[in-house]
C-alpha cells in the first residue's frame, strides 16, 4: 500500500501536465483523497504494533508519511488560492466586458439596453437575451467534425462578404453561428461577422460583436484579432479611455500575437499614455 501511495502522489507532485484537463475542484478533491489515504496507512502501522512498523521501515517510514502530508497541504493550499485568483479574474473581466456591453449599446440606436441582460462568465457562453443574433454560442476553432451543410453556408457568407454586401455576409456569419453553435469555423464566423459589419460603416454594433466574439472564445485562436478591433472600434466611436484600456490588454494577454505590434501602433494614433 506504501508503494502504491507513494506512486499516486509522485504523479501529483511531478507530473502536473496530467492535471491539465482537469478542474481544480478534481485536484482538491484527488488531494484530499491521498490525504485520507496516508492517515489511514499511519493508522494501520500503529495498529500492526512495532513490529509491524519495523517491517514497513521502522521511524522512517512515519518521517516519510509526514513529509507527503506536509507536501499534500501545501499543494491543496496552493490549489484554494489558484482558485481564488481565477475566480477573481473571471469575475473582473466579467464585470468589465458588461460595462463594455452597456457603453456600446448607449452608442448604438435602437439598442434597447434592458435587453442586453447580464453578462455571462468570462469563456461562457454568452446570455441569450443579448441583442445580437448569434450572440448565444460558444464557438471554439477546431471543434468536431461538420455538421452537413456547415462548409457550404460558411463559404457562401465568406463568398457574399467577397461581393462586398457587408450588411448581407453580416447576416450569414451570424445565422451560421446561431446554426452551428461551437463548429469548427463558428470562431471565424464570428470575427468575419464583426469585421464586415466595420466595413459596412457600422462602428457601434462592429464594435459589440467584436466583444462578443471575444466573450465567446477568449483563448481561441482569433482572440487576439477580436480584442485589437474591439480596442480599435472604440477609438472611432471617441472612447478612448476603454479604446487604450483594450488595446493595452492585447500586448497582456497575447505577447507573441501578431496584433501585439498592431495594437501598439492604434494606442500611439489615440496618444493613450
Amino acid at each position: 500500500m506504501m508503494r502504491r501511495l507513494v506512486f499516486a502522489l509522485g504523479l501529483v507532485l511531478a507530473s502536473p501536465a496530467l492535471a491539465q484537463d482537469q478542474s481544480l475542484a478534481d485536484i482538491r478533491t484527488e488531494l484530499g483523497q491521498l490525504s485520507a489515504q496516508i492517515q489511514g496507512l499511519r493508522s494501520e502501522l500503529v495498529a500492526s504494533g512495532q513490529s509491524g512498523l519495523q517491517a514497513a521501515g521502522g521511524a522512517s517510514a512515519l518521517e516519510r508519511m509526514n513529509t507527503m502530508e506536509a507536501a499534500l497541504a501545501r499543494l491543496t493550499s496552493k490549489a484554494e488560492d489558484l482558485e481564488n485568483r481565477i475566480n477573481r479574474v473571471v469575475t473582473d473581466g466579467t464585470n468589465r466586458v458588461g460595462d463594455l456591453e452597456f457603453r456600446l449599446c448607449e452608442l448604438e440606436p435602437g439598442c434597447d439596453i434592458s435587453a442586453i441582460g447580464n453578462a455571462a462568465p468570462l469563456g461562457g457562453a454568452a446570455p441569450s437575451t443579448a441583442p445580437v443574433l448569434g450572440s448565444d454560442s460558444a464557438p471554439q476553432a477546431g471543434g468536431g467534425a461538420m455538421a452537413m451543410n456547415e462548409q457550404a453556408d460558411f463559404d457562401r457568407a465568406k463568398e457574399v462578404l467577397g461581393q462586398g454586401d457587408f450588411r448581407g455576409a453580416a447576416d450569414l456569419f451570424a445565422a451560421y453561428a446561431e446554426t452551428y453553435p461551437g463548429g469548427a469555423l463558428s470562431d471565424e464566423a464570428m470575427y468575419l461577422r464583426a469585421d464586415a459589419l466595420r466595413q459596412g460603416g457600422e462602428e457601434a454594433k462592429a464594435a459589440r460583436a467584436f466583444l462578443d466574439a471575444f466573450s465567446a472564445a477568449p483563448n481561441g485562436p482569433r482572440a487576439p484579432d477580436n480584442l485589437l478591433n474591439l480596442g480599435k472600434s472604440l477609438g472611432a466611436l471617441g472612447q478612448q479611455v476603454e479604446a487604450c484600456a483594450t488595446l493595452a490588454e492585447v500586448g497582456v494577454r497575447f505577447p507573441q500575437a501578431p496584433a501585439m505590434s498592431e495594437a501598439g501602433a492604434a494606442m500611439r494614433a489615440l496618444g493613450c499614455p
